[in-house]
């Protein structure tokens, strides 16, 4: 009885042991599947998968990515004792570098400015006397044939006489007529005020000077330009303040009287910051929308790119004319940009992917046991993308998302 109760455990323990190794087996088996994951590069896509493969959404090969679990107790000594500002120990998702074509939008602030091509002066040709004034005020609106100012001249007096001297003793004589009356039509008489005084047979005392012009009105007599430079206004004193130009002054031949800023055509000042300069070009298709009217956006094309900085500025500017006659948005109103047009094939890593350092760029590309520290040479950025130009293969896998793996930006050494 003693040896058959023996013989029983024995086969018992035999067969306990047995299923423990294969509990053992089975478990080792499923640590190692936990660890073989899989995903797409793309990091919008969200493709997760136990096997090797082509990604079902955009049809790239998944990547083998490690998951946490039991793993973090496998790292060895060696890679525990590296410096921790040249290697990280970590287990987070990791992606690659892909190449895809990318159709560029560029975002842009910029203001509307007057159209500098439409911008008329009013001068004198003559020397004389101001008899009266119908402008009063600053950027007051006039008309293309709007009567500005009556101008005494004796120049101009002594001319018309001689015109009704030639015509009642000398008819015959053309050529000095022609010649007098072309020279009336130089010191600024008009073809129908010329008229006026042949048939009237009277000398006129003031001649009147009208606008050839429509739009803004601004006395330049004192040597002064509306603008200081393009899309910048005078002081607001200097707007409001009365005319210098009065009634019984003396105007200089050749002296300019008023400046003229037509704001039915008007251009749109756009700021290119530096990453985005390369990739507008005249031509491109821009959607803008002034701030002050929303309601009032529209689509228009870059007409011209300025070859040069402007002044405490490192910003490029493009110059987008447009129609402002229908649209009347106010001269100095800031706009937000869209421009369009270009597209750009290039190698692209997600943002989060890179860690700016000033000036170098440093992604952690996956290495045995964790993360090191890797420079690369970056291009544009776009979107939530940003292009690589050098310093990784489309074979290396980086961290997903390079800020966890930083406690602050001075600790990290990085290799080229």
């Amino acid at each position: 009885m003693k040896k058959l109760i023996i013989i029983l455990s024995v086969i018992l323990l035999i067969a306990a042991a047995g299923c423990n190794r294969t509990k053992d087996k089975h478990a080792g088996h499923q640590n190692q599947v936990a660890h073989q994951m899989y995903t797409c590069p793309m990091p919008q896509d969200s493709v997760f998968s136990d096997k090797a493969g082509k990604c079902p959404k955009c049809g790239m090969d998944l990547v083998k990515i490690e998951t946490g679990g039991e793993r973090s107790s496998e790292v060895d000594l060696e890679a525990l004792l590296k410096p921790t500002n040249e290697f990280v120990v970590s287990s987070i998702p990791v992606t690659v570098m892909y190449k895809k074509e990318e159709f560029i939008e560029i975002e842009s602030l910029g203001k509307v400015t007057y159209d500098t091509r439409q911008i008329g002066s009013i001068s004198s040709r003559i020397s004389g006397r101001v008899e009266k004034l119908y402008v009063r005020y600053r950027y007051q609106k006039i008309s293309k044939g709007q009567k500005i100012l009556d101008i005494y001249s004796p120049e101009l007096l002594t001319a018309q006489q001689n015109l009704l001297f030639l015509l009642e003793n000398d008819s015959r004589n053309t050529s000095y007529i022609e010649a007098s009356k072309e020279k009336l039509l130089l010191l600024g008489m008009s073809s129908q005020q010329l008229q006026q005084l042949i048939q009237s047979g009277s000398p006129s005392l003031t001649i009147s000077v009208y606008s050839n012009y429509s739009g803004h009105i601004h006395e330049s007599a004192n040597g002064g330009s509306m603008n200081k430079e393009a899309g910048t206004m005078k002081d607001i004193s200097l707007i409001t303040e009365e005319l210098s130009l009065k009634e019984g002054m003396y105007l200089q031949k050749g002296q300019s009287i008023f400046t003229v800023f037509d704001p039915s055509q008007a251009w749109a000042i756009l700021n290119i910051f530096g990453e985005n300069q390369g990739l507008v070009k005249a031509g491109n298709e821009v959607s803008i929308v002034p701030e002050t009217a929303p309601d009032k956006g529209f689509t228009a094309s870059v007409n011209y790119l300025e070859p040069f900085y402007r002044r405490e500025s490192k910003t490029l500017t493009a110059r987008v004319y447009f129609n402002n006659s229908v649209l009347k948005i106010p001269i100095g109103s800031q706009v937000r940009a869209t421009i369009f047009g270009n597209t750009k094939d290039a190698f692209w890593l997600p943002k989060e992917s890179v860690l700016s350092l000033g000036l170098d760029k440093v992604v952690f590309e996956k290495v045995k046991g964790g993360f090191r520290a890797h420079k690369i040479n970056t291009g544009i950025a776009h979107k939530n993308h940003i292009q690589v130009l050098s310093g990784i293969t489309v074979k290396d896998s980086v961290a997903a998302n390079a800020q966890y793996l930083m406690d602050s930006e001075s600790f990290i050494k990085v290799k080229n």
